[in-house]
């Protein structure tokens, strides 16, 4: 598993994240077999959000509960969770208050006295950066958050808010897959007058601003086709892609899910893939992808396969 050490922090990351949003359900021995299967795979670094499972910390609840983390293997590990959303409406939102709340909430829910990353759950729209800046240096002060980030923000949206943070954004959650990277193809396409591919899409060139700005950007739904339309693995509409797709697993001895996480790790930007599934192999088999060296001729050929124009 690759590992490298994400900017503005001193954490040790994987290029693999497991994402817990789907753990409600399972039993305690399940939950253990899940994460025992990503730990044995290199991945030690878990997603959490305050409104996975159904209820709210329903799911970080149930992760604390099935692993009973002893002081010493809970430093082992990085876990990050989110706030902002909430599902009554829904609405977001990013008032002190609610921040403060949800990772007290969090931090009870986890069984932990800090949580090594909070990222803020897609944009709130009537966001008020001195109400998170508010937020953030308490939970900072105070040891309970060590780190902080994004998730599905614009380069403008986060420069709002860094202008009022003391602290660095140091992550940004985006969906992202090789038929769903509308950001990378966009950048692809630029000036290509008359293509769709070429719109500027939330602001622009995020990927290049995460980039010169030290921020991670962790690709969420790494398989899906769109935006929750199903898995393109297997699937008859990408028929072309999935020839590739499996004519490189041959080659590097490995599965699709494989193949779909190395197209995303073989990006220089050392983007971080987040799992979402609670299939102990599919995590072993998307993590083997880590160490795939796809070529650059065969990195395009996977995304030129999806659709994309590559003039």
């Amino acid at each position: 598993m690759k590992q490298f050490t994400m900017p503005h922090t001193d954490i040790s990351a994987p290029n693999v994240v497991l994402g817990l949003m789907r753990i409600a359900e399972k039993s305690d021995e399940e939950i253990r077999t899940l994460v025992g299967a990503a730990r044995d795979a290199g991945i030690d670094f878990f997603d959490h959000a305050d409104i996975y499972g159904g209820s709210t910390h329903r799911c970080e609840e149930r992760f604390a509960a099935a692993m009973q983390l002893s002081a010493s293997e809970r430093e082992q590990i990085t876990i990050q969770s989110k706030a902002g959303i909430v599902t009554d409406g829904p609405y977001f939102d990013y008032s002190y208050e609610h921040l403060v709340e949800s990772v007290e909430g969090s931090l009870r829910a986890l069984g932990t006295d800090h949580l090594d990353i909070l990222l803020l759950h897609r944009p709130d729209a009537l966001v008020e950066p001195e109400e998170v800046a508010r937020a953030f240096d308490e939970l900072h002060a105070a040891g309970k958050v060590k780190h902080f980030g994004v998730s599905n923000h614009t380069p403008r949206q986060i420069e709002l808010l860094q202008k009022h943070l003391d602290q660095p954004i140091v992550a940004n959650q985006l969906q992202l897959s090789i038929t769903h990277s509308t950001f990378i193809a966009q950048g692809v396409a630029a000036n290509m007058q008359g293509t769709d591919q070429a719109i500027v899409r939330d602001g622009g060139g995020i990927l290049d601003f995460c980039r010169l700005h030290g921020i991670t950007v962790q690709a969420w739904s790494p398989f899906q086709a769109k935006f929750f339309d199903g898995v393109f693995l297997g699937h008859p509409e990408y028929a072309e892609l999935n020839t590739v797709i499996d004519r490189l697993a041959a080659k590097y001895d490995v599965t699709p899910e494989g193949i779909a996480t190395a197209w995303i790790t073989r990006h220089p930007a050392q983007m971080q893939v987040v799992l979402g599934t609670t299939t102990p192999q599919r995590v072993v088999d998307s993590a083997a992808g880590s160490e795939v060296p796809l070529t650059r001729p065969e990195w395009y050929e996977l995304f030129r396969a999806a659709g994309w124009i590559v003039p």
